[in-house]
Order: structure tokens, then sequence, then C-alpha cells
């Protein structure tokens, strides 16, 4: 892309000289669009928040919720921030069957289906994390049966590479594939490196409907607790403090937190009980 060979800090060819070169518009420069303001991460992290009560909020109702607030923002930047956010609202869409040129689109498998023992569903999601100074995004890799959290990684940047390396450590965990892998229809799980070891294996692709969260719902409810019980509260400083922080929650979560829908037994243990039970 041209406007990669842009010099922001070029000692001799000032931007004007450097688009009139290169044939770009100068008006769509910015000196680095990868990186957020401190005022955007401020509205971020309260969109986040909104977005936690209020997923069904679209950007007309989240701009008159921010401004209530006391931001001022339109609704192009919001809508803006929520994609680089990866939000998901529900409501309905038109042509939403359209499927991606680039990458293949999977159906989802999972409606209406029995889903009675661990490794039979897996599925993964990616959210937004606020921190203090930043922000960063977290996945992991979850049994649908069990909700245990098999495995999640860190990063701050919306690469593919965090999310295959998840799912790799959650099958040396597991020590098996799972029968369906349900994801959204991110580009990180349309590409070839997520989806190609799992047709290798057999693995059955399923995905959620466009805009469709709830269809990943044992995630997003584990995204509710997470940001409830631990982000929210200690408002992180950096990427080691978040890790940490990460790390001790989910081990409480697998380990030590009941769920009501396995007579209060932890996640950790119906996944670990089901699979001897099943080895055996």
């Amino acid at each position: 892309m041209r406007k990669q060979l842009i010099d922001h800090c070029h000692p001799q060819l000032s931007l004007r000289r450097q688009s009139c070169l290169l044939d770009v518009n100068r008006n769509r420069l910015s000196s680095d669009p990868s990186k957020f303001s401190t005022e955007d991460l401020e509205i971020c992290a309260e969109i986040d928040r909104i977005h936690m009560n209020r997923p069904y909020y679209g950007t007309r109702r989240m701009v008159h919720e921010l401004v209530g607030r006391g931001f001022t923002v339109g609704r192009g930047r919001t809508r803006r921030l929520m994609r680089r956010m990866r939000l998901r609202t529900i409501y309905p869409r038109p042509r939403t069957s359209i499927k991606s040129l680039e990458n293949k689109v999977y159906p989802y498998l999972l409606r209406d289906l029995d889903i009675c023992r661990p490794n039979q569903v897996w599925c993964s999601d990616i959210t937004y994390i606020p921190m203090k100074r930043g922000f960063a995004y977290l996945v992991v890799i979850m049994d649908w049966y069990s909700r245990a959290v098999l495995s999640w990684r860190i990063s701050n940047t919306l690469d593919t590479a965090f999310c295959v390396e998840a799912f790799e450590e959650a099958r040396q965990v597991a020590g098996t594939w799972p029968e369906i892998m349900n994801t959204d229809q991110g580009c990180q799980y349309t590409s070839a490196a997520w989806t190609d070891p799992l047709k290798k294996a057999d693995v059955q692709i399923s995905m959620d409907g466009k805009r469709r969260w709830i269809d990943n719902v044992m995630v997003e409810r584990l995204w509710r607790s997470l940001k409830y019980e631990d982000i929210y509260l200690h408002e992180y400083v950096d990427l080691v403090a978040l890790g940490t922080g990460v790390g001790e929650w989910i081990i409480f979560y697998n380990h030590e937190r009941p769920h009501q829908s396995h007579d209060n037994q932890t996640p950790w243990s119906v996944w670990s009980g089901s699979t001897s039970a099943a080895a055996a």
C-alpha cells in the first residue's frame, strides 16, 4: 500500500510532497493509524462497559449513551472504535448470508445439537481488554460442555498467530482434538492457518451467524464474568500485569468457581472427571 511508504519524519520531503509523488490523498494520512489516542482509549473503555450491559446497542444508541456520560463523540468515530474493538452488536442485518470472498465461512452446527460430553465441542473468541495505558486482546479456547478454559493468550494486535498458539496449547492440555470447533466469522478464524489443521484432523468447523454473539454464548458469559470480577476492578497498567491478573482469575474460574449448571462443580472438575471416566 502506497500510504505505508510515507515517512512522517523525513528530513527533506514534506508530507505534502511525499503525498504528491506517491499520488496519495494527504487528508487520509495520520501520524500513526495503528495507535489509539488517550481520549480514544477512554472512550473505548466506556464503550466496553456499555456493551457488556447492552450488547444490542448499535452506533446510534451507543453515541447517545456516551454523550450522556460526558463524551464528545459522533457516530463515525464510535463506529470506527467499535470495529477496532471487535464488538458485535445484536440486531438483524440485511443480506447476512453473503459469504466472504477471500476466506470460506462455515455454517453454524450447534443449533439443536445435544452437547453432552467434554471435547465434543470447543469454542473460541477474542475480546478487547482496556488497560490504564493502552489495550490488549484476549483469546480463549473453551470446552463448551464443562465451560473449562483449556488455554488462553494475550496480544496487543489482532493477528492470527496468538489464536493458533492458544489452540495448540489446548490440544496439548486435552491430548485430543475436539469433534466440533465453533468460532465467529472473524478473519483470524477463517484464515488457512486456523482452518487447515482442523480440516486435516477431520474436525467439523462451525461458525456463528454474522452479528450473532449469542451463537457463541458460553464464551460471551465468560467475558462478562472476567471483566466484572477482575478487569474493571483492577485497571491493569501493562501487558505483564494484565497477563498475571488474567491468569490468576482463570485459575480461580477453572478450579474454584462453582458452576450452577453442573451442580456447583467447578468447570475443570467436570471436564477432567468426565474425560477420565470416558477414557476408562
